[in-house]
This record gives structure tokens, sequence and C-alpha cells, in this order.
């Protein structure tokens, strides 16, 4: 039953996004095989916003499993974009809810562990459910993946990574940042060729994106979030990129942020997010957004 209702469910929300926004291919009328030269380079306050795969190609498989970073890779995108949190003895898992109810078999595997929190589980446990049958069928047995595992699949498929640290304020997930930095350390993606242009690690935490740049200088890091006035001038200090909905992006504040430049000395950019109610990637350029996740 969970199968077939979840199923369904997302069946509708991917109508949806088709619906608002387009594939790759649609949006610039261009074949697929082209979406990656032609995204590749996003021109800063114009030209075509870089596409960046929400959760993995999520309208083509679970998100943030293996088989949405392939399903981005077949369809040519680059940049793909996931969330991690740490499970209950310290592992790094890339899943996106706080608790495993709706992407995973938990409730059923597990009856007994209400509410099925991410931080209550154990990684041995966690790596026992099935993360891709509520989608389809053909999904069954995905796993939910461990952030060593999606790198190793990043790094095969020669892919980039907008990493979102969740809920790094919480008592259990206090010092994320610096696991995090001491995985992409271990698995060699702070060396120059990555650190500087294939990985973006971001957070809603304002505080927890100045630790990840203090512990990792030379990472690009990127701020969810529409901060205004001093406060935007404040995060360019340590953020490269101020991330909002795409309904927050206005004119004014789209120049505001671009006429300050990052810890890096380049123009701060913009990813916006939550397109789906907007007319994606051609607003997004006509605001002089440099990339949408969708």
């Amino acid at each position: 039953m969970w199968r077939r209702s979840r199923r369904v469910a997302a069946a509708g929300v991917a109508f949806l996004i088709t619906a608002a926004v387009p594939s790759a291919a649609v949006a610039f009328g261009a074949e697929e095989p082209a979406v990656a030269a032609a995204v590749a380079g996003p021109v800063p306050g114009g030209g075509r916003p870089l596409l960046i795969a929400h959760r993995g190609a999520s309208r083509d498989a679970p998100e943030n499993t293996l088989a949405a970073v392939d399903a981005a890779h077949r369809r040519g995108l680059a940049w793909v974009e996931n969330d991690v949190q740490r499970t209950k003895d310290g592992k790094l898992v890339v899943i996106h809810d706080a608790t495993l109810k709706r992407t995973t078999d938990a409730e059923q595997l597990f009856p007994g562990r209400a509410p099925w929190r991410v931080r209550d589980f154990t990684a041995a446990e966690i790596a026992r459910l099935d993360a891709g049958g509520w989608f389809g069928r053909r999904f069954a047995g995905e796993r939910v993946p461990t952030l060593a595992t999606y790198l190793h699949r990043l790094e095969h498929n020669g892919q980039r990574l907008l990493l979102e640290i969740k809920s790094p304020k919480d008592h259990p997930y206090r010092g994320i940042e610096k696991q995090v930095i001491g995985e992409l350390r271990a698995q060699r993606w702070l060396d120059r060729a990555h650190a500087g242009r294939r990985i973006v690690v971001q957070s809603f935490c304002v505080s927890c994106v100045k630790a990840v740049h203090e512990l990792a200088p030379q990472l690009r890091t990127g701020i969810l979030g529409a901060p205004s006035g001093a406060a935007l001038a404040r995060c360019a200090r340590f953020a490269d990129q101020i991330n909002p909905r795409l309904s927050a992006a206005g004119s004014r504040w789209v120049a505001a942020v671009h006429r300050l430049r990052g810890p890096h000395g380049r123009p701060l950019e913009i990813y916006a997010w939550d397109v789906g109610k907007d007319t994606g990637s051609r607003a997004a350029s006509l605001r002089g957004i440099e990339g949408i996740i969708v």
C-alpha cells in the first residue's frame, strides 16, 4: 500500500514540476546531449542559467539515490543537489526529510520506531531500507546512500555537487559541518580541481556556512534564503552564493547581490530553488540568476 500511494503522489508532483519547468532540452529548445554544453558556464548577471538536478533527477528516479544521480547524468546535467544528515551512530547519509517515513519502507520494517527520525537509526539499519519502491517498482531495492558512496558515484560520472547540510543547529547534528568537511577531505574533494569548480556547500544556517568557510576556505559556499541589507553584506564575507526561492529574487534584490563580492573575490552568484510556481529557466535568465535547482 505504501508503495502504491506514494508512487501516485510522486507522479502528481512530477506532473506539476514538468508542467512548470520543462526538461533541460525543452527549456532551452535543444537536444538533451547538448544541455551540458549549453549550461556549463553561466554568465554572471545574464545568459542561460545553470541547471542543477534537485536531489538528483528526482522526476525520473527516487530522490537522493544513486539512481537519481545516474538519471541526471543521462540527461546531460553536470550538477546535482543533495541533502546530508547524520545517523544515530554518527555516519553521514544522503536523505532530505528528517524522518525516513516518506521515502523508505521504515514504517513497515521497523513498525515500533515512530516517528522514524533519521537521527534515531544506525547506518546499518538505514542500509536495510528500500528507498526506491515508493517511486516505482523498477526502483525497488534502491538504498539510502552514504555520503561517501554518493561522492564515489559523482566522481565516476564526472558530475558536480551542490551539497546541503540539513538541520546543523539541532543538538544531535552539532559539529556536522566539521564531519562533512572531513568526509570531503577523505574522498579527495577538497583539492583544487574539486573545491574550486565541482562542489558548493550550502545551508539555511548562516553560522554553519560561516563555519564551513573557516574549516575549508578553499570551498565555495552558499546561504539558502534571501537576506538583504547589512545581513547580505555580512554574508558576502564567507559565502559565494545566496540561494533563495525564485519568487524572492526580485530584480532589485538580484542587483544588490551581484554588487557584492564573495570571499574568493568574485561577484556573488544566485542559485534559485522552488521554481514550480514560476516560469522556470526563462524567468531566471531574465532576472540574471546564474542557476536554478530543478
